[in-house]
């Protein structure tokens, strides 16, 4: 796969994208999303020197944005002396092969793009187990003309040696990134496991769970820093946290929950990238509560707030409760944000609002689930097996009177078995 190549000098470039009617306008190019991929590419290490948007009704098969299009972009990049071109749509194999051609730059897209910053900015194993298999599922439908050597070696015209039926180089290729995607998916379902196990023991313990949600740069990591006194790096760059960091939060006088901050969003993610980092999203499903950071000083924060929206909807998490964190109010201008019981305006960098925030959260939490002690007869028995699978269950005892659980439930469930709840 391409990647930008990591120097002091940063990498010259010219960016592009395309809006075209026949495009759904989660794929097609604005202005924003170009200013967007120039904030990528100065996170990957790269410095953008001309750009342009090209409006037609459908892409153009062989060069995406037209020949026209392309003679400019050509001409800014031998202005400038550039060597990559970045498009904010995704290209197929053969408009990448066209475009490098034609300009003679290298030609990536925005997918390819992320996944680049991805694979610089994980630092666990598990972040690089999940940026190393959206690599490859990336790269595999794509090996096709990638290399000039992934030709068939068959027919007079082979080198001596290598004449006869055989295997082509582009089958070897396919079959060892496809061994890889294996082993890296089994090494992701063994992390699952393990993460399960870890959530039962947190539920078993009635420790609930806080995520962090939200657009990149949104101020997710200080808010985390802000609310724990952790002191996680946290700069002001697109995807400045990419692993999964959980803090212990301390809620009112008496409740304890952990805090979690999780990868931030971005329009247009890779497909296989949301794929490979469901490992850890999927925290998102089982969490109590959904903090969703807000970057209220962005002109763009309803657009983030869909596209955030969208996401949590994807990942099964959409019936989550949740908080809606106004951030960077220290900042604003003007009264952009709607008003409601569900949020609050706040400062993770000042710490304005973050009291108020909370005890939104201390509030959200205490009806969620509560602990019980009930006896449940023995008619009723197979209550016990819904318990276990709904809630967490803390000692069974099978006494003559029936059958006495301790356990934590959630509000659904508590209604089903209230009548058994000893006082």
């Amino acid at each position: 796969m391409e990647q930008l190549i990591k120097t002091t000098e940063k990498e010259k470039a010219v960016i592009a994208g395309l809006a075209a009617d026949s495009m759904t306008l989660r794929d097609r190019s604005t202005d924003e999303s170009l200013d967007e991929l120039e904030a990528l590419l100065e996170t990957a290490g790269g410095v953008c020197l001309g750009r342009t948007l090209q409006n037609r009704k459908t892409p153009e098969p062989r060069t995406f944005i037209g020949a026209g299009k392309v003679g400019e972009l050509k001409s800014i990049a031998e202005k400038h002396e550039c060597t990559l071109a970045v498009f904010d749509n995704e290209l197929s194999p053969s408009q990448m092969k066209a475009l490098a051609e034609e300009m003679g730059l290298r030609v990536i897209d925005r997918s390819t793009l992320i996944l680049d910053i991805f694979a610089g900015r994980a630092r666990t194993k598990e972040g690089r187990l999940q940026v190393e298999l959206a690599q490859y599922k990336y790269l595999l439908p794509r090996l096709t003309g990638m290399w000039k050597h992934l030709t068939s070696q068959t027919g007079t015209s082979a080198p001596i040696g290598t004449r006869g039926p055989g295997e082509t180089q582009l089958e070897t290729d396919r079959r060892h990134i496809r061994r890889k995607i294996t082993k890296l998916e089994g090494e992701l379902r063994e992390v699952l496991r393990m993460r399960d196990t870890q959530r039962r023991l947190r539920e078993k313990n009635n420790v609930p769970v806080v995520a962090l949600v939200g657009y990149t740069n949104a101020g997710k990591s200080t808010l985390l820093n802000k609310l724990t006194g952790a002191d996680i790096q946290a700069e002001n760059r697109l995807f400045d946290t990419l692993d999964t960091t959980t803090r212990r939060l301390a809620v009112g006088e008496v409740q304890e929950a952990l805090l979690s901050d999780t990868v931030g969003f971005i329009r247009k993610l890779p497909h296989h990238l949301v794929d490979a980092f469901k490992a850890t999203l999927e925290e998102l499903k089982y969490a109590d509560l959904l903090i969703h950071v807000i970057d209220a000083s962005s002109p763009e924060w309803q657009e983030q707030v869909r596209v955030v929206d969208d996401l949590i909807q994807e990942l099964g998490a959409g019936n989550t409760p949740r908080l809606e964190a106004f951030n960077k109010c220290d900042v604003l201008t003007s009264d952009v944000r709607p008003h409601g019981e569900n949020i609050v305006e706040i400062s993770a960098k000042t710490g304005q609002g973050t009291e108020e925030l909370l005890k939104k959260i201390e509030e959200a939490l205490s009806v969620m689930k509560k602990k019980v002690a009930l006896r449940l007869p023995y008619d009723k028995a197979g209550l016990l097996e819904t318990i276990h699978s709904e809630g967490a269950v803390a000692k069974t005892d099978y006494l003559e009177g029936g059958i006495e659980v301790e356990a934590t439930v959630g509000p659904q469930l508590y209604e089903r078995i209230r009548e058994f709840i000893l006082n």
